[in-house]
Order: structure tokens, then sequence, then C-alpha cells
């Protein structure tokens, strides 16, 4: 089931990104719709971006100067601009140099992420993972804190009160981080008990980008009610729940999304949700074909799978969003080179995605579209799997605590 919320705007925003050499135009543009997308999940309104070419990110200020002044002009004529967001990771030195310059509040991806993430938290597990970090970016980041205490600080080795407030706070961070690891090691340990409690059930996760629709897929498959909406990062807890295809039992997980320049801190915050998908014995990958640059997307998180699993694992890759699809046909004087958005779904069918066989499928989870398919090809692999696990099939006849399965 789909839940929406009314769209409620706190801050105007301007977004600013970079064309580089790693980073053309038409990517940058994909990126700052992206971080438009994300601010907007945030709850601010993107209302002016601001793109310049570099050969890499300046060092003090990540843009340039001239730059830097059309924002700070933009922004003393539009006082309803509340922030400026970049769309990248800002270092200390940037982030308090471009406040210094823009007199206004300043995120980077980073920051406008953990945001998120932590307006998404639900339970206790999730919450202390995004504290945790939290706490990570926020350590080198003390310094612009406390600017308020400049003219207090001493001289050549910046002795005095400043320093003195710094150094006090960055130890109630680090023993709070401290805390919120030993926390999550606790955590850690029950879950890998939960697991344990599983017994041998075949398991079966769902990974993807961020807003493919897999908890709308989960609460078909499993009939169970996971929230779901068109926002980035809908669900960050882990969801596991028993799945039953015909007299075929196995446990179905839904996982967090990943997303580009997913922040280091998170992967390292995250790493017991993303346990799931290390001891998963098939993952199911759910790519958005409506996307126009799904096949980037594709390769985002098959990277980041294959720093989490360490080992390839059995994939059956869903294409979802089939009924959003959308292409332009070329026209037949155009003699140039087909280009992406002139390719039908069947043209798409036809390229390499033809080379995976039955491993691919092609579904709309919001329409319920070639569902049965996808249960049967499920029915088949997650079979493949059991039958060697129990050859004699006596685990269909064993009972389970439901509590087991629920999280």
């Amino acid at each position: 089931m789909e839940k929406r919320e009314t769209e409620i705007y706190e801050e105007n925003a301007v977004l600013v990104g970079l064309v580089t050499p790693q980073q053309n135009e038409e990517r940058s543009k994909e990126y700052l719709d992206e971080l438009a997308f994300l601010s907007e999940t945030a709850g601010a309104k993107p209302v002016r971006r601001f793109v310049q070419k570099l050969d890499y990110p300046n060092p003090r200020t990540f843009v340039g100067q001239g730059k830097l002044d059309e924002i700070r002009e933009f922004v003393a004529t539009h006082e309803e601009v509340g922030m400026i967001i970049f769309d990248d990771e800002l270092s200390p030195l940037q982030l308090r140099n471009i406040e210094k310059e823009l007199k206004i509040k300043v995120l980077d991806r980073t920051n406008l992420i953990l945001d998120i993430f932590a307006k998404r938290a639900q339970t206790a597990h999730a919450k202390t993972q995004v504290e945790l970090a939290q706490c990570q970016y926020m350590l080198p980041r003390l310094t612009r804190l406390w600017t308020h205490l400049e003219r207090q600080r001493g001289g050549i080795g910046m002795r005095g009160p400043g320093e003195t407030q710094i150094e006090t706070d960055r130890r109630i961070i680090l023993n709070k981080i401290s805390l919120l690891k030993q926390q999550l090691a606790a955590i850690d340990k029950q879950k890998a008990v939960q697991r344990k409690n599983r017994g041998k059930m075949v398991r079966v996760a769902l990974v993807g980008y961020t807003n493919v629709g897999k908890s709308t897929l989960m609460n078909l498959m499993s009939k169970s009610d996971v929230f779901a909406e068109n926002k980035l990062f809908a669900t960050l807890d882990t969801t596991v729940r028993k799945v039953i295809i015909e007299n075929l039992p196995f446990l179905l997980t839904d996982t967090v999304g990943f997303i580009r320049k997913l922040p280091t801190h998170l992967i390292e915050s995250f790493k017991s949700t993303l346990d799931e998908v290390r001891e998963a014995d098939l993952l199911v990958h759910i790519v958005d074909i409506s996307h126009p640059n799904f096949e980037e997307q594709y390769e985002v998180v098959n990277a980041t799978l294959a720093d989490i699993a360490k080992e390839q694992k059995p994939t059956i890759l869903v294409f979802n969003k089939i009924d959003a699809f959308t292409y332009t046909p070329q026209d037949e004087d155009d003699l140039g080179e087909k280009r992406r958005e002139n390719y039908s779904l069947d043209d798409l069918k036809r390229t390499w995605m033809a080379k995976l066989g039955n491993d691919c499928i092609f579904i709309s989870a919001k329409n319920k579209d070639n569902i049965d398919a996808l249960k049967s090809l499920l029915y088949d692999r997650v079979k493949q799997i059991h039958v060697t696990r129990f050859p004699y099939n006596d685990f269909l006849f064993t009972k389970y605590d439901e509590n087991d399965f629920m999280e």
C-alpha cells in the first residue's frame, strides 16, 4: 500500500554543481535532478541552479570566485532563499569558506542525505546507525560551529577559550561515537541470533537503487504493509518476511536503497543492515527501467554490491516500472545514430539484456503486470537452492516461530 505525504516545503534552496572532465553536462544535469529530488524529500524547494565548468573543484570554495559572487548576488536579491546545497561532499575548509562568503546556511550532498536518513529512521536500530554517521560526519567540521569564539582565541597556536571549547566538544562527540558503536555491536549480536533462529531457510534479498519500487514489490510478494512512496529512501529499516510460493517457503528481505556518492559514513554505519545482503542466497536486483539513466544506476548498485558481498551471488534482474517507460521514435529522415531515448522497450530487450536469458524479467509492480511470471521464476530459483539444502524435503514440515521472521 502506498502512502503519500502533503508536500510542505520548509525552506527554499539553491543547488550548485560542476561540469568536469569526469562529469559532462548531461551527467551534471542528471546529478542535479537527483539532488533536487533529495532536497524535496528533505522538505526544501529548489528555486535556482548554478553550474560551473571546471577541471576540478576549487579546493578553497568548490566553485570559482566569479561563480561564488554570482550566487551571493542571487541570494542577496532573493530573501526567501534559506540554504545553498552543493552536489558533492565539501571539505571542512570549503564549508567554512563558503559560509563566510555567502553568510547563509550551506549543506553538501552528504549532509543532505544524512538529514533524510535521520527523518526516515523509525526503529532504534536505524536511528542509532544514522546518529553514528552524523557524528562521524560532524567531527572534522566542529571548528565552524564555534566561529562566535574566533575573537577570543589565542595567538600563534590559537590557544584560548575557542580552542578549549572545540576540544571539549570533540571529546563529547568521540565519546558519543564510542557509545553508539557499542550499542550497534549489541544490536548486531541480536540480529545474528535472529538470523540463526531462522534456521537454514533460503534467503532472498531485494536490492537496487533508491526509489525503484523494492518496497512496493515486497508488499506484493509478502502481502505485508511495508511503507512505500515516491520518495528517495522511503524505507531505511530492513524488513524480513516469510513468503510461501505454492508449497515452498523462503525469507524475503527488503533492504535500504543505494545511491550515487553514498556517504562512506553511512555504508559503515549500516553494516548490519547490509549483512542481510551478504548472507542472502539469492539477490533480486530491481531496476527502474523508466529512468533515463537506468543503466548507470544498475552499475552503481553492482559496484556497491561488489564491495559489500565480496563474492558474486545468484541474481535475478527485475526491470520494474514498464508502465512508466516512454521513448521517442526516431524520425525516418534522421540518418544519425540511434540515441538512448529512441529505443523502445522491445529494442532494449534485444540489447545486452538478451544475454541474461531467464535471469531477466520485466514487470510493473504498481500495475501487477507479469508478477505471476516473477513468482514462477523465484519459485524455480529458490527450489534449486532448497533441494540442495534439504534433499529429503523434511524442511517443509518444520515449525517456526513467526517472530523469527518479523523485523
